[in-house]
């Protein structure tokens, strides 16, 4: 099921299979039709005809019986000499086996209506045999000898069709005792006699052939119509780890060009935005600066030592936060193209001299495509924490077509519950040491979210921190 949705997940694909649903629907539906219509009409003609050819046996059959005994086999030689009539006649001492063709609804019908229209004008006194063979397997005569064999003199030639091998009818007599009138006859076209299928052969080829020409041409169409659909697609996905991408062609369909006129718009003014809070944090630290530094002269000035180591802790506090503030910016708005990156020699670099505490397990050699400066700065922050904190650490690397998880875990003491869901904060600091302002994690946070990703932090349940990375590969 998971393969199916896959296989039919883009929309070339599920319009391709829409169109051979809808194709093969219509064509069978309208191939049904139409050979219900002409197998209906076509068994009417068979039926005229069975009628017809039935009238026909009756006078031949009248015919040989008012004729007497001694006349009836010069009669049949006349009729050879002549070349024959519409019937194959012959008398025989025997009833003559006949091979039948398979049977069907119409053989049926037309054998039932024959042998009515023959009793309902001859009577039902005499013994009747109705059956339809093959050409090259019928019996005449006697039991020994095919039509086939016969010479062309017998007439036999008119119940063999050579372009067709259609049936032929056998009605067989009983005169008198050791005395059978044999009549062989073929029917007029159409020689339906065998139960049509609902779709024959050449249907189902033609369908098939349809089929493939539309798919072919549809799968034309819609690669074209949605190509510039596919390239609004990875611009949505490249525009949330790279600002700087220009406005996108406006082209397409109708719905096409409006979905790419408002992208293009959401783009410039979030473009705009970013640009103005770059503006702002630069003014801010930069307007800052100077009071501080003059709030710092004054203090000197103070008579009081000890205001003055107040005034200068405030002060050196106040520009920490300034300077944070506009390092938080800097780190997160890194601006760089997009380019394919070695997970594996990226982690390599990062790990560097510490490959003593710290051990890759990687399981791909695909590349990822982000910022790698941004990445590194936000791997190196997680695994310099986690070699910081845990003593030794393990980096586990996980690929597959929909993302990477790269899964940072320390044997460290781990981190208390209550703080998990604190730990991004800006500031917030667990540990005393006085290096660092807590603005590490929140950092590579942004830039992983900024990527399309996410970082979840938790306990591990045998002790130690574990840091997930999940970076979707929307890019690839």
């Amino acid at each position: 099921m998971a393969y199916i949705r896959k296989l039919f997940g883009s929309l070339i694909s599920r319009m391709l299979l829409l169109t051979i649903v809808s194709v093969v629907l219509a064509q069978s539906i309208t191939s049904i039709f139409w050979v219900t219509q002409i197998a209906d009409s076509e068994k009417n003609v068979v039926l005229t005809n069975a009628e017809n050819l039935g009238n026909s046996a009756v006078s031949t059959i009248s015919f040989f019986q008012k004729l007497p005994n001694t006349y009836r086999h010069l009669v049949l030689e006349q009729l050879r000499d002549l070349g024959g009539s519409r019937f194959f006649v012959s008398l025989n001492k025997q009833m003559v086996d006949i091979n039948p063709i398979n049977d069907s609804e119409l053989k049926q019908q037309v054998l039932t209506d024959i042998k009515s229209i023959v009793y309902k004008k001859l009577g039902d006194h005499r013994t009747l045999l109705l059956e339809f063979s093959s050409p090259d397997d019928l019996h005449v005569i006697n039991n020994n000898i095919l039509l086939k064999d016969l010479p062309p003199s017998w007439g036999a030639y008119n119940l063999i069709i050579p372009s067709v091998s259609s049936p032929i009818l056998v009605l067989q007599m009983e005169l008198a005792q050791d005395e059978w009138l044999y009549l062989a006859a073929v029917l007029p076209p159409p020689y339906l006699l065998d139960d049509l299928p609902v779709i024959s052969a050449q249907q189902f080829v033609s369908i098939i052939f349809t089929t493939l020409i539309l798919l072919v041409l549809i799968y034309i169409a819609f690669h074209w119509q949605t190509k510039p659909l596919k390239n609004l697609a990875s611009a949505v996905g490249e525009f949330s780890i790279d600002f700087t991408k220009p406005p996108l062609q406006e082209k397409g369909a109708t719905e096409i060009v409006a979905a790419t006129r408002a992208f293009n718009h959401m783009q410039q003014k979030l473009q705009s935005y970013i640009k103005d809070r770059e503006v702002l944090f630069r003014s801010v630290s930069h307007d800052l600066k100077t009071p501080i530094t003059r709030l710092r002269l004054r203090s000197e000035l103070l008579d009081d030592e000890k205001q003055t180591s107040a005034f200068n802790v405030d002060l050196e506090d106040l520009e920490m936060l300034v300077k944070a503030a506009l390092q938080t910016v800097k780190d997160t708005d890194i601006h760089e193209n997009i380019a394919d990156i070695d997970i594996q020699k990226l982690l390599l670099q990062i790990v560097g001299t510490q490959q003593d505490v710290v051990t890759l397990h990687i399981n791909t050699h695909n590349n990822f495509r982000g910022k790698p400066h941004a990445l590194k700065r936000s791997l190196s922050n997680l695994i310099d924490n986690a070699v910081k904190y845990g003593e030794k650490v393990d980096i586990y690397v996980k690929d597959s077509a929909q993302s990477l998880v790269i899964v940072i875990k320390d044997q460290g003491p781990g981190i208390a519950e209550s703080a998990l869901s604190s730990i991004f904060t800006p500031y917030v600091r667990l540990h005393d040491d006085q290096e660092g302002h807590g603005l590490g994690l929140g950092i590579a946070r942004n830039i992983i979210q900024a990527h399309g990703g996410d970082i979840r932090i938790f306990n591990h349940p045998k002790g130690g921190l574990e840091v997930c990375v999940i970076l979707p590969r929307t890019y690839r």
